[in-house]
């Protein structure tokens, strides 16, 4: 299987130096490379994604465009050698059970994700809405605002391979204690939200009642999608939340807080879920 990093020699040029000077030395990268998804051994999906986890991201991928909603809907998943020479096993075979209806898509026309977008063509929130397995509006989360703000740290302490490579989104799965339960990472920041929730699934703990999804990016709206399509009530990043994001946010019932940095926070949606 592929790695995470890699190391490449790279020259280091330092105008801070007097005289300025450049020397030769090793780097280590986040790794990028793509991962085919088959269902019913069709092609349905291509993202580009950081090797790890792969099984959950492909569940996960799957949960959040409604195609499953448990792990009882997969018969099998697994990893399968692709064309590459070596093989690098970037290929997730999923077989669905025979109850489960075929995906509203045309499987024949792929999705293609790069690691900066997760949206797979649903760009309207009615069409979220009425897929969305789970009602999150009456979810009875109650979160004090000082444990909001320890997530953002406790996210960040988790991320080895950021600290190696400086390049990969996070996404972590909490209590409303603050419990850290599964942190990913993802050159993409809906691979990262897909691989938890695709863990959580594999689990067998959706809906997510009662915990809070932490990004170290910002909210857009494809990750307020994904955390929807698994019942989780709060979603909080680091950055800002677009106005898509916010407005499905609303729609749902869900919680959304942005800018949690610090001491300080901003709610855009379902404050009554965040007390001070």
């Amino acid at each position: 299987m592929g790695r995470s990093t890699t190391r490449r020699p790279v020259v280091r040029i330092d105008l801070g130096a007097s005289p300025a000077a450049s020397r030769r030395r090793p780097d280590e990268l986040a790794a990028e490379e793509p991962l085919e998804i088959r269902l019913r051994r069709q092609a349905l999906a291509v993202t580009m994604r950081t090797p790890g986890h792969d099984l959950d991201l492909a569940m996960g991928f799957l949960l959040s465009e409604g195609i499953i909603g448990s792990a009882e809907d997969v018969v099998t998943a697994q990893l399968c050698a692709g064309t590459d020479t070596p093989n690098t096993y970037n290929v997730v075979d999923v077989v669905l059970g025979a109850e489960v209806p075929p995906p509203v898509t045309d499987v024949s026309r792929n999705f293609y994700t790069t690691s900066s977008c997760g949206v797979c063509g649903k760009a309207s929130i009615d069409a979220v809405r009425t897929r969305s397995r789970f009602d999150v509006t009456g979810d009875p989360l109650r979160i004090p605002a000082g444990t909001l703000a320890e997530l953002p740290g406790r996210l960040r302490a988790a991320q080895r391979a950021f600290d190696r490579t400086g390049g990969l989104h996070a996404a972590g799965l909490f209590t409303a204690a603050g419990e850290m339960l599964v942190l990913r990472e993802d050159v993409g920041r809906h691979n990262a939200v897909d691989k938890v929730l695709g863990w959580a699934l594999r689990e067998g703990r959706l809906p997510l009642t009662g915990h809070v999804l932490m990004v170290s990016g910002r909210a857009s709206f494809e990750l307020t999608q994904k955390a929807w399509m698994a019942g989780v009530p709060l979603l909080a990043a680091v950055s800002a939340p677009s106005t898509l994001a916010a407005e499905l946010a609303e729609e749902a019932g869900m919680t959304l807080v942005g800018f949690l940095r610090g001491e300080t926070m901003n709610v855009y949606a379902g404050v009554h879920r965040v007390t001070i």
